[in-house]
């Protein structure tokens, strides 16, 4: 769809001619699709008229013609196919690509496109073969454990969208040259103990010497070991059980 598209602008990693996020450049020319994370049209049935690859993400994405002849593209869930029947509403069924608030979602379901904060959209859950699950209900909270492996709390109005993102084998796919990685927009890295020491804090020495710092680091000088994680960070109440626990 012509009106859904538009010419994707490379920034390869830089911000006023600064570079900004390294590793990145020279990738091939895309067009962004609108992707309609909000799914904010309230009880309009929608039919699947088709799953498209989408150069932007490892999922794909399905184009969606609505009943008053709108189309919009999301993205596709496991099991979505052309002719599927999909609706965003409070009294929307159980079913895969239907989106309702965490609150009206039985426990024990598969979701994705989560929304953090209410009205903003899909903010996470999105990547292909993903899938989180709603845990359990508090009084002011819903309990949903993300991919991770972390139970965090989130507002019942927030909305979720039933089903496993789509693309499942998106994960097995592997890059046999250097050209994927480069048609890509990802350039090649160099690892920090081979560099300058002016260029980075793992650099210098002779010959091979390794790090040679107590703790490792990160180009910029700052420590990345042990819990780099906020401690007045705002989510904290929100987390009930950390991921990565064993």
């Amino acid at each position: 769809m012509k009106n859904l598209k538009s010419i994707l602008k490379k920034h390869s990693g830089r911000r006023s001619g600064k570079v900004t996020v390294r590793h990145q450049g020279g990738r091939s020319k895309r067009f962004l699709r609108e992707i309609d994370f909000k799914r904010d049209k309230i009880d309009v049935w929608g039919v699947v008229e088709g799953v498209e690859y989408d150069p932007n993400r490892n999922a794909d994405i399905a184009l969606i013609l609505y009943e008053d002849g709108e189309r919009r593209y999301i993205l596709a869930p496991d099991g979505l196919k052309a002719g599927s029947k999909i609706i965003s509403s409070e009294s929307a069924p159980i079913e895969t690509g239907n989106t309702l608030t965490l609150g009206a979602i039985p426990v024990g379901t598969p979701i994705h496109n989560l929304e953090i904060r209410v009205g903003k959209g899909g903010q996470i859950v999105k990547s292909a073969g993903s899938v989180a699950n709603v845990f359990g209900k508090e009084d002011m909270w819903v309990l949903v454990k993300l991919p991770s492996g972390e139970v965090r709390r989130f507002d019942p109005k927030a909305k979720a969208t039933i089903g496993q993102v789509g693309n499942i084998e998106a994960k097995n796919i592997k890059l046999h040259n250097a050209g994927a990685s480069r048609h890509r927009g990802i350039r090649p890295s160099v690892r920090g103990t081979a560099m300058h020491p002016n260029a980075h804090p793992h650099g210098g020495g002779e010959g091979r010497s390794g790090v040679g710092m107590k703790y490792p680091k990160t180009v910029y000088g700052r420590r990345a070991v042990g819990k780099t994680r906020s401690k007045d960070k705002y989510s904290n109440r929100l987390i009930v059980e950390r991921r990565g626990k064993k």
